[in-house]
């Protein structure tokens, strides 16, 4: 009946197939509506999940997952997959702590092939899908890599084309090409994809050639298959399209990424080609609803927001934006100053700096690796560079962090944003990892600003005051509220409280308030106990070490991993100066956090304030 929604007879990609293009059309319109609705209430990634809604239902309507696996870069474009696989009745609980996960996970079902929170992997992971089962026998399934224009930039996803144009596996490479990743696409290769879809006309003919062969019986197939064989030849005259090709991949596109009818009979067609193929689909990104297609990177990540009028629940007042503010001051008076990002000028507080200072900020794309060299190199010839990279995708420079900015003991600024528990994006995302990992590099110091103020000034020290690599990390969202009688004055550590007290919290970054908060709590509990901030936690001076000797009992706490973070070292430091007290470290233990909100994944490591207090009452009980 037209009054039932189509929707609700989707269980499993299977009932797809039944369904006409006229069908699959208003199915779009359903899926649309229904992440609008629910995205409105639990927040999420809209517009790139708006663009790809017929791809996703065309490309379950002609393959068979999950026998044919498909591998989502980035991972945060797969809600309509997600949909159509089963999970619709439980989208509601996206991103919600136990709910579904804003991102591919196997173990939430099988049609998820792969995990995905990173950009660029999705070929890789593919090729190496493909090829298992290829050695394993199975001649019969296909992999399909759906990838980004903006993903094209990372270097990972040309290694992985270099390296699958040379097999003959059943790899479908999709390129979602939406001219954006989150900030503007810029390079070599977005020019390529412009001129690209500037002139479809080869493939419409081709295409409409197709259709009246195949038409013919007997013969018709058979000389499509010709044809096919010959495409790059023809190509090269009428189309000049050669990046794909000559890696090895037969080529397809661009094509209409809003027709059901088009993208279904071009990927039916790409199952008979005999070696990997790229089919170039172009999307609009937020399509369905205006505010999000006027505003796509707005829309990429957001919270709550009214459907009406497209206003979400954000606050400018927060750290990325604080380090965005400071470092235009700082770079007005010296002109010295660079800003680099990798595809996240927005997200990284960059966006008046780019406005300021355009000759100056450099999107190099989803390329962290690069931008971190890139950044060796402006230090290495005079300039101030600030590199600003979330937390997590800082993991992706490591080895360029260590062999060409802190080998050459380089002044590179690395703005760490998202520094901690990030939240509702969960195990992909969690900015857990920095501070250990940057903990063992040599030439490198880590500050921990817990204040918009202390970012300001700590920002400053790293670009004029610090030799080396300079690692300034901060976290999501706004600053909590410190005491009162705090006062930063820009030690490297400072006491709060009772400086002989019996027991201490040491602690670094925004826990710094619930600790405070927590010693007084247990002061009200006869408990004499201060709390020793850090603000630089590497290197840790030794007069920190001594100082802290004295205490019979230190609880360090820490927004981080215990394995290898910096409780771990500080304790290290201590049992050299034979400390003969307690030291009971509360960190995140060895696994990955899922996704809640931030105060929840506080309260389920005992780092907000009444876990603080609840550790340090137990360990305390005994000696009053």
């Amino acid at each position: 009946m037209d009054s039932e929604k189509l929707l609700d007879t989707i269980n499993s990609p299977d009932d797809l197939k039944k369904l006409d293009y006229k069908q699959l059309d208003r199915l779009c319109g359903e899926i649309r509506e229904m992440m609008i609705n629910s995205i409105s209430k639990t927040g999420g990634h809209l517009a790139s999940n708006l663009g790809v809604v017929e791809l996703t239902v065309a490309i379950h309507k002609v393959f068979h997952s999950p026998d044919d696996q498909i591998v989502w870069d980035v991972g945060h474009q797969c809600y309509t997959h997600k949909i159509l696989t089963g999970r619709a009745d439980k989208f509601n609980t996206l991103r919600q702590e136990g709910g579904l996960s804003g991102f591919p996970k196997p173990c939430e079902s099988e049609h998820d092939a792969f995990i995905a929170g990173h950009s660029s992997t999705s070929i890789s992971a593919a090729l190496g899908l493909a090829k298992a089962k290829s050695l394993q026998g199975n001649n019969d399934d296909y992999t399909i890599a759906v990838i980004g224009d903006g993903s094209l930039t990372g270097g990972l996803a040309y290694e992985a084309l270099n390296n699958a144009g040379r097999s003959h596996e059943k790899l479908i490479v999709i390129l979602n090409d939406n001219k954006m990743s989150i900030s503007k696409n810029v390079g070599a290769v977005a020019r390529h994809l412009a001129v690209t879809r500037s002139k479809p006309l080869y493939f419409r003919i081709k295409l409409g050639v197709e259709r009246f062969l195949l038409k013919i019986p007997k013969i018709g197939r058979t000389i499509a298959g010709w044809i096919i064989r010959f495409k790059a030849w023809i190509k090269s005259i009428l189309y000049n399209n050669t990046l794909f090709e000559n890696m090895g991949f037969a080529y397809l596109g661009p094509v209409d990424g809003h027709d059901i009818k088009t993208l279904c009979e071009v990927l039916q067609s790409s199952k008979n080609i005999r070696r990997p193929v790229v089919l170039h689909v172009c999307t609009t990104k937020g399509k369905g609803y205006s505010f999000a297609e006027n505003d796509p990177k707005h829309f990429h990540g957001i919270g709550c927001f009214d459907i009406q009028t497209g206003d979400d629940e954000h606050s400018s007042n927060n750290f990325s934006e604080y380090f965005g503010q400071a470092l235009c001051e700082f770079a007005e008076k010296d002109d010295r100053i660079c800003a680099i990002t990798a595809a996240m000028v927005p997200g990284t507080g960059l966006s008046k700096f780019a406005k300021l200072y355009r000759e100056r900020l450099f999107d190099v794309g989803i390329a962290e690796a690069h931008a971190a060299t890139f950044s060796a190199g402006l230090a290495k010839n005079g300039m101030l560079p600030v590199f600003a990279v979330y937390s997590t995708f800082a993991q992706r420079c490591y080895d360029q962090i260590i062999h060409d900015a802190a080998l050459q003991k380089l002044n590179v600024v690395f703005a760490i944003d998202r520094a901690g528990i990030v939240g509702e994006d969960g195990e992909t995302h969690q900015g857990l990892f920095d501070a250990a990992f940057l903990n063992s590099i040599p030439n490198v110091t880590i500050l921990a600003p817990s204040s918009y103020i202390e970012i300001r000034d700590m920002l400053y020290k790293a670009i004029y005051q610090i030799d080396g690599v300079v690692a300034l990390r901060y976290p999501r969202g706004s600053e909590y509220k410190l005491p009162d009688d705090y006062i930063y004055e820009g030690e490297k550590w400072y006491v709060y409280g009772n400086k002989h007290a019996k027991y201490a919290i040491v602690t670094y970054g925004r826990i710094f308030a619930n600790a405070c908060n927590a010693a007084k709590m247990a002061a009200e509990h006869g408990i004499d106990i201060c709390v020793l901030k850090l603000n630089t936690i590497k290197p840790i001076s030794k007069d920190t070490i001594e100082y802290s000797l004295q205490f019979d009992k230190i609880f360090f706490m820490e927004e981080g991993m215990g394995q290898g973070g910096i409780g771990e070292h500080f304790l290290n430091m201590l049992n050299m100066e034979k400390y003969h007290g307690d030291f009971i470290l509360t960190a995140i233990k060895d696994e990955f956090v899922p996704q809640s909100t931030v105060q929840k994944g506080l309260e389920k490591y005992s780092l907000d304030v009444n876990g603080m207090f609840n550790t340090i009452l137990e360990e305390c009980r005994n000696d009053r």
